[in-house]
């Protein structure tokens, strides 16, 4: 009976070793990989964050003129077509 569990006891350490091993190496990988962060990241993320925002205020701003400029050109060109329109045609030629 003492030989059983010696062998059962040699073959459960065998596959704790075998599987736990490269478990552990991967795992201290991961953790080694990881970035650490530091006192200024905090608050360079918030600055980025901060920025961004900013930039997509400016671009729905930059959009809104534009809207407003094709609407301005479309009027401008509307008129310019009514001048046209208005003027007396020359019949002599």
């Amino acid at each position: 009976m003492e030989e059983v569990i010696a062998i059962g006891g040699f073959f459960f350490t065998a596959i704790v070793l075998g599987l736990g091993i490269p478990l552990v190496r991967s795992w201290v990988r991961r953790k080694e990989r990881e970035p650490v962060v530091g006192p200024g990241e905090a608050e360079r993320d918030a600055r980025l964050a901060r920025i961004e925002h900013a930039v997509e205020a400016m671009a729905i701003e930059v959009e809104r003129i534009a809207e407003g400029q094709r609407f301005v050109t479309k009027l401008l060109a509307g008129r310019a077509e009514q001048a046209a329109a208005a003027l007396p045609k020359d019949t002599t030629r």
